[in-house]
């Protein structure tokens, strides 16, 4: 049995099924371990991480009088809390054709890809950042954003450990001007944050390649240099006069918490700016649903239903309800079950609701047999969805499907 616990409740011999903190922000990358040594309580303390979740099945029990809460009670209490935050969007606004968009992301991201990785290089070999070139980029992104949100983020979402660099930045440059027109920021600054998305981890350059790609746990001493990439990439970016305060700002601060206990500068509460804020989440998003060379990627929701566990201390709760309402609690991608016992991928958010968003379904499971392709809008239709489902566990390729 799953059970969440307070890490001072936590005893060598238990297993860790997984710990309620960002991977991004301590050095236990691997998703599952039993606890063998001291150290590893020490560490977990160290890191201040809050709570952990256990498996009794595999480890020790925690004692009885310690509290815990089951995984059923916690995805109950979360679940609810997202529906509330959907069921608050009355009107979305209307999109274009996310075929046709398809069509055009596809290019603006073969051609963001190249542009990137082209950025990146010339500051590796000691050149200033080329901002007119990202500009256009950024306006790209912008218009691909506001045409339908859904094309560019679900492409630029299937990335693996070898460009995984080049494409979050892409992505966070996405999530960041999507979560700002959500927010009703003005165009100007859509372009800001944008690029601020952009050029976010520009300090990841300065990062050994041995530590950017470990496969394994990372020591404290890799961790430590892991640590450093937003103080070198802001020190990078303080040699143009050409980058803004909110790009300089979010390169700084997106692993900062607002409860303090973020870096480099452990900044808290209103001592960080609305777009740190921003950075953080979109930062976290894009990368516990993307592959890695450490870790396999997280589903949409589930990395949604993640991000709301941890929430608490880590995001400003204004910001995260404002970012579901800016990709749904369905994001694409994401596999659902139907009422009718079909299930489908969401493939967009209908203008509608969040609650009913457009899924393709192709397979059912009163007959457990592939059924022929078809878009349904849940907001036209009288099926509804009932549960998310775990690709793993029906063995779905959920990347051919949305190709099918």
């Amino acid at each position: 049995m799953l059970k969440k616990i307070k890490v001072q409740d936590a005893q060598v011999g238990m297993y860790v099924h997984e710990i309620c903190s960002s991977w991004m922000d301590n050095p236990f990358w691997k998703k599952s371990f039993k606890l063998t040594k001291e150290k590893d309580l020490q560490a977990l303390s160290h890191y201040q991480i809050k709570e952990v979740w256990i498996d009794t099945d595999k480890g020790m029990d925690v004692h009885v009088e310690a509290q815990s809460v089951t995984v059923e009670e916690e995805k109950l209490q979360i679940n609810n809390a997202l529906q509330e935050i959907a069921a608050q969007v009355k009107n979305l606004k209307p999109r274009a054709s996310l075929q046709d968009e398809l069509v055009r992301a596809r290019k603006i991201l073969g051609e963001a890809k190249k542009a990137v990785i082209s950025m990146f290089n010339e500051v590796r070999m000691g050149n200033a950042i080329k901002i007119d070139q990202a500009a256009d980029l950024v306006d790209e992104i912008n218009q691909s954003i506001t045409r339908n949100p859904d094309a560019l983020l679900s492409i630029v979402r299937l990335k693996n450990a070898n460009n995984y660099t080049y494409l979050h930045s892409i992505a966070v440059s996405g999530l960041m001007m999507a979560l700002g027109k959500e927010m009703g920021m003005d165009n100007a600054t859509l372009k800001e944050v944008g690029m601020a998305g952009l050029l976010h981890d520009i300090g990841k350059i300065y990062v050994p390649s041995k530590i950017l790609n470990k496969t394994g746990r990372l020591t404290d001493e890799e961790f430590a240099i892991m640590r450093t990439h937003p103080q070198k990439g802001w020190e990078q970016l303080k040699l143009s006069d050409e980058v803004g305060e909110i790009a300089l700002d979010v390169c700084l601060h997106h692993h900062e918490r607002v409860d303090g206990k973020g870096y480099p500068d452990q900044l808290s509460g209103d001592a960080l700016s609305l777009y740190a804020r921003m950075g953080a989440i979109c930062d976290v998003y894009d990368a516990i649903t993307s592959t890695r060379c450490y870790k396999a990627s997280w589903e949409p929701a589930e990395s949604l239903r993640k991000m709301a566990e941890w929430k608490d201390g880590q995001f400003d709760t204004t910001l995260f309800s404002a970012f579901v309402k800016t990709i749904g609690i369905y994001p694409s991608g994401t596999l659902v079950k139907l009422k009718s016992g079909r299930l489908g991928v969401v493939t967009e958010q209908s203008e509608a609701s969040l609650l009913k968003p457009v899924v393709k379904v192709f397979f059912s499971t009163n007959s457990m047999a592939h059924i022929m392709p078809q878009m349904v809008d849940l907001s036209k239709s009288p099926d509804s969805i009932i549960s998310k489902e775990d690709s793993q566990h029906w063995g779905f390729d959920l990347e051919k499907i949305t190709a099918i």
